[in-house]
């Protein structure tokens, strides 16, 4: 092995994406569990598209997006397990242009509130409400002095020999 700026190089067909090890594969230990998926999948679209199926699953590509969202790593970062990192961010903006994300989250939220699950009641103490800092500085409406003429303003005569002569 020759080590080739700072890191070593095995080969092409070894070496994946200049990491020095090889990438491990995504078990999902926050991946969507089956009981989940099974909640969530009458919710998505249905595919309308005749012809060669996809090749990668829907779960797979929301689980990419999932890692993506709670990461908060660059797109091209998604591991490929999830598949290519330009399908994953295409399908979440697809969704999100077309209100898809809206309708799963509305469907989530009826279904918990049918078992009870969220309380709507919101409780706001206006003791931490604070005005931003420029707003203590603010001119009034009525205090506002009259403008400036736009010209240039004579000095006004600073010694008794510049001031003219009383006579």
């Amino acid at each position: 092995m020759s080590e080739v700026s700072g890191r070593w190089f095995i080969g092409k067909e070894d070496h994946l994406c200049g990491d020095l090890v090889a990438t491990l594969a995504v078990s999902g230990r926050a991946d969507l569990t089956s009981a989940q998926w099974a909640v969530l999948e009458p919710l998505l679209p249905a595919g309308k598209k005749p012809g060669r199926p996809p090749k990668w699953a829907k779960r797979q590509l929301i689980n990419g997006i999932r890692w993506r969202v709670r990461t908060g790593a660059p797109w091209r970062d998604v591991p490929a397990g999830y598949g290519p990192w330009q399908t994953v961010y295409g399908l979440f903006r697809r969704w999100q242009r077309d209100s898809t994300w809206q309708k799963v989250l509305a469907g989530l939220q009826g279904r918990a509130d049918a078992a009870g699950l969220i309380t709507w009641d919101v409780s706001v103490d206006s003791t931490i409400a604070r005005a931003h800092q420029h707003a203590a500085g603010a001119r009034k409406r009525g205090i506002c002095r009259p403008s400036r003429p736009a010209g240039p303003v004579p000095s006004q005569a600073i010694t008794a020999w510049a001031a003219p002569a009383a006579g």
